[in-house]
């Protein structure tokens, strides 16, 4: 896989004229080369439905009088850039205006994503329709006409329809067609079908050429969903929708995946589709840094004028990230990262879903778990049900992981192996029963009735006098066991907030009265009664996370790295086993709000003087900051390496030789 791509896209209306009449082979390599852009996704054919090359099978742009797509190839091929090659495969508006019959349909007979039938915007295809050999034969007509170095399907995943065709399959099969559930089985037949087709079409003419289906969003849990593809490219846009902690939390998980990804976010101001947006050259640095520090390639978003012509303002910002990208491609090669915590991801465990067969891009609770990871700087993978445990130290199960028997064998062989758990919420009990299923040093005595109350921890917090904490979101009644130990019970507030009992203009204070235990430390880990990690990533209280720190470094007293940043600092380790190294990636930049909430980043303010301490069976031979190839001084004590690194500008490798 290239490690400096560029995605063009290029969603062109017939409305428009001299479509490509600016392109030019020269200006389009120029812009490549001051891109740093080792790899451009091009297209075939568009959401409109119109292809970018002459075909027998579909609609050529009709203003188009050339074979762009091809002029593209050998361009880019001809300064060693590669070329996949994209099609739309879910939505096409050519087709929906001549076979509307092809449409997914929703329950209400619209047609996502457009709605309305007045509403401007593209319209969804069913592929349990003719729509599928349509799409199958313009693969193949691109597989046998083009040179194309890998294959980019969009605006797939299982969906749920409505359509006749889909309507008179359940029929025939003998469902019933008022029955999601049998409309989302059928969504997933549908979907594996056309994935499979499409495989052994592109093994028949192309053996070994890279696919990616894109949903917009990898579904944590879903592993045989994942592995239809032969890598991932984990679209991301911060100001998309996805928000800044989205790309830590899908790379945590495709990293347990064993499949090469990338990380795709975009040159726009917020979106796709966005023609004259430009984010700042600032931001688009750290968001290619940060795809580098959590283990994957970069890709980015542009959309291609539809005179053809390349924008050099575009291509100079590009140029600006990736040059550094290349700076600091050796240290990133077949680096592998480590972590010593393993979050198990409540999305994969069945928290949410999509509402129509689609995976949303945010999950509150896995969320609130990576950002509490994060700001903690703890190194982290995301886990499903199937992930193998080995290896951690500490397992977290977010605010609504209950153990089915199967969950259960798995948790109980890492905790007798010496791992330690952290469970908050409803986390860790039984599937079917209000009782833990391991030793956590509480027993249930039900659901508690105040929402919101008060945490008092028994421990002290950095930023404030010990005192009670206001929780929102409602825990249960715990009772100590004998081999538990209280580390934070319940203030009871004098009442919930009714007509007749009200106080001021939120809620009744904390009474004094102790309501019991609500974080407990047993033989298995820490268990809190409250489902805190959605709290902080809804209510983004400090105290919150802080309580949680306090329980994971009572967990983990001996963690992979430490690192003196800021809130919004991230770190990570990666280790390259063939150069014998650990590389630690710190990154620091501080987004901030916009807009109608619009998370951009501009300022960068160097840190200097960064206390890090790594983790280390052995005495490294030297530390080296890099590209700058300057060694620093370090002490080797009980296992770790602490060093102390002069500045921070955005984002600092430090290698750990052996």
């Amino acid at each position: 896989m290239r490690t400096r791509q560029v995605h063009l896209d290029f969603h062109t209306s017939e409305q428009i004229a001299k479509i490509g009449e600016a392109f030019d082979a020269k200006q389009f390599q120029d812009m490549l080369k001051l891109g740093h852009v080792n790899s451009i996704t091009v297209f075939s054919k568009c959401h409109h439905g119109l292809s970018y090359h002459p075909t027998r099978v579909g609609q050529m742009h009709p203003h188009l009088k050339f074979d762009l797509l091809a002029g593209q190839i050998k361009a880019a091929h001809a300064i060693d850039v590669k070329t996949p090659v994209y099609l739309s495969a879910g939505v096409d508006e050519w087709v929906y205006w001549r076979h509307p019959e092809w449409a997914r349909r929703t329950e209400d007979g619209g047609v996502p994503w457009a709605g309305s039938m007045l509403a401007p915007g593209f319209h969804e295809c069913c592929f349990n329709t003719p729509y599928l050999d349509y799409l199958l034969k313009q693969i193949e007509e691109a597989l046998k006409n083009y040179e194309m170095d890998g294959l980019f399907l969009d605006i797939v995943s299982p969906r749920v329809c409505y359509c006749t065709t889909c309507t008179r399959t359940l029929l025939e099969k003998g469902k019933d067609p008022s029955s999601l559930k049998d409309r989302t089985t059928l969504g997933r037949e549908v979907y594996f079908n056309y994935t499979k087709s499409v495989r052994k079409l592109v093994d028949r003419l192309r053996r070994g050429l890279p696919i990616f289906h894109n949903g917009g969003h990898i579904p944590r849990g879903d592993r045989a969903l994942a592995h239809e593809n032969t890598h991932l490219e984990l679209e991301s846009l911060p100001t998309g929708g996805w928000g800044y902690d989205h790309f830590p939390l899908s790379a945590g998980y495709a990293r347990t995946l064993k499949l090469p990804f990338l990380g795709m976010t975009g040159k726009f101001h917020e979106s796709w589709g966005e023609f004259g947006g430009f984010k700042h050259p600032n931001a688009l640095r750290y968001e290619a840094r940060a795809a580098l520090a959590f283990g994957g390639n970069v890709s980015v978003g542009d959309q291609l004028h539809p005179s053809g012509r390349m924008e050099q303002a575009t291509y100079r910002l590009i140029g600006q990230a990736y040059a550094e990208i290349e700076a600091r491609e050796a240290w990133a090669a077949n680096a592998i990262g480590l972590a010593d915590v393993a979050l198990l991801s409540a999305e994969a465990c069945g928290e949410s879903s999509g509402g129509d067969g689609q995976a949303p891009k945010n999950s509150l609770t896995d969320d609130g778990a990576a950002r509490v990871l994060l700001e903690g700087k703890l190194c982290f993978d995301v886990v499903d049900a199937e992930a193998e445990l080995a290896g951690y130290k500490v397992l977290v199960l977010p605010d609504a992981i209950r153990l089915s028997s199967a969950l259960l064998k798995k948790v109980k062989s890492f905790v007798s192996r010496g791992g330690q758990v952290l469970a908050t919420g409803m986390s860790g009990m039984l599937v079917g029963k209000d009782e833990p299923g391991f030793d956590f040093g509480y027993r249930d005595a039900g659901a508690c009735e105040f929402d919101p109350d008060y945490i008092r921890p028994k421990f002290g917090l950095d930023a404030w006098d010990n005192t009670s904490f206001l929780v929102y979101g409602q825990g249960r009644r715990w009772t100590k066991t004998a081999t538990g130990k209280v580390l934070a019970t319940r203030d009871e507030p004098y009442f919930n907030r009714t007509l007749e009992h009200f106080c001021s203009h939120r809620h009744a204070p904390p009474s004094g009265k102790n309501g019991g235990p609500v974080m407990v430390r047993g033989a298995a880990g820490i268990a809190c009664t409250h489902p805190l990690f959605s709290i902080y990533a809804s209510r983004g209280q400090q105290a919150v996370r802080d309580m949680l720190l306090h329980c994971l470094a009572a967990l983990l007293p001996d963690p992979l790295v430490s690192a003196e940043l800021p809130a919004a600092g991230r770190v990570s380790v990666c280790r390259q086993a063939k150069e014998r190294r650990e590389i630690v990636h710190l990154l620091f930049a501080q987004p901030s709000k916009r807009g109608q909430g619009v998370e951009v980043i501009e300022d960068v303010v160097p840190l200097f003087n960064v206390g890090v301490s790594l983790k280390r069976k052995s005495k490294p031979s030297r530390v080296v900051l890099e590209p700058e190839g300057r060694e620093l001084a370090f002490e080797y004590v009980r296992g770790r390496v602490d060093i102390v690194v002069p500045e921070v500008e955005l984002h600092q490798m430090v290698v750990f030789e052996d």
